[in-house]
């Protein structure tokens, strides 16, 4: 991408960071939403009007290189495509001590009314976009499949939204979306033996290098969640999740992430193999279904 617009410049504050001493992938999301309301702001489109909001309804992030405290970074954007009811954005986070590109988004941006059904954009709107589109040359996207069904997963987090995480694509809502996401991770993780204090002991981690998001709805106020996950693909050192998040009340989903990591060596910053006892019991774990 040779042009766009700046719409995020920051840095990495150590309350950030996770137990791999790196930026967590929440706050990237945090930043997605500050850059995301930029945009839409550059091409007059409000987060907002007329009781519809923005949701996030896809979103293929690949995280290249890390960002740790006291990072310097900032982000370029700009549409990549026109849809009749939204758009699609490509997001790149630099590194702006080094002018390394750490993290590559592409986000479909889609209007809907409150029931979540399409709210198109007038034609003005779309021309206006289009005019703005550039190419993108982003790392291209393995299709993920979701599983057939919902054996295998299995309950991983339950919580409630708090008002000011309430929304659809700004700051609060995409790290609303994600911390949900992050707890129920560690909770898959300690179901094969990667617990907390394995991690601690053993100074390893689990490190994600892709995620595919996608979201179904706004964040209501005090809305109870519960996040299901299971296990895909269990390799060398790699792994592969997927999650569901749903509303508890009515069971209507919510959001859902494609999430690819590895077992991280937190001393050599690269990835380990799975100790052979892990591995096997991770892929006792695997969804039996998953496509």
């Amino acid at each position: 991408m040779n042009t766009g617009l700046e719409t995020y410049r920051g840095v990495v504050y150590q309350w950030e960071v996770d137990h791999n001493d790196h930026l967590t992938v929440a706050y990237y999301f945090a930043r997605l939403g500050d850059a995301t309301l930029a945009l839409l702001d550059s091409l007059g489109l409000p987060s907002e009007w007329d009781a519809r909001t923005w949701i996030t309804a896809d979103c293929y992030v690949r995280y290249t290189r890390e960002l740790r405290a006291g990072d310097i970074m900032h982000v370029v954007s700009a549409p990549i495509a026109v849809e009749a009811d939204g758009f699609v954005a490509g997001h790149k986070v630099i590194d702006t001590g080094t002018g390394a590109v750490t993290t590559s988004v592409e986000q479909t941006l889609r209007i809907v009314r409150p029931d979540g059904s399409p709210a198109a954009l007038s034609a003005a709107d779309r021309e206006r976009i289009g005019t703005r589109r550039v190419a993108w040359d982003g790392p291209e996207r393995e299709p993920r499949a979701r599983p057939k069904g919902v054996e295998g997963l299995r309950d991983s987090s339950r919580d409630t939204i708090r008002p000011w995480e309430a929304g659809g694509s700004g700051p609060s809502a995409l790290a609303a979306y994600i911390h949900r996401f992050s707890a129920s991770n560690s909770h898959v993780l300690a179901g094969f033996g990667m617990t907390p204090s394995y991690m601690r002991e053993q100074r390893r981690g689990f490190s994600t290098f892709e995620f595919q998001f996608g979201a179904a709805s706004a964040l209501r106020p005090a809305a109870q969640v519960v996040v299901r996950s299971g296990l895909l693909h269990v390799g060398t050192s790699s792994l592969r999740l997927f999650h569901v998040m749903s509303d508890a009340r009515t069971g209507a989903e919510v959001a859902t992430l494609h999430q690819a990591g590895v077992h991280f060596d937190h001393d050599a910053r690269r990835p380990a193999p799975l100790p052979p006892d892990l591995a096997d019991r991770a892929r006792a774990l695997l969804i039996r279904n998953p496509s």
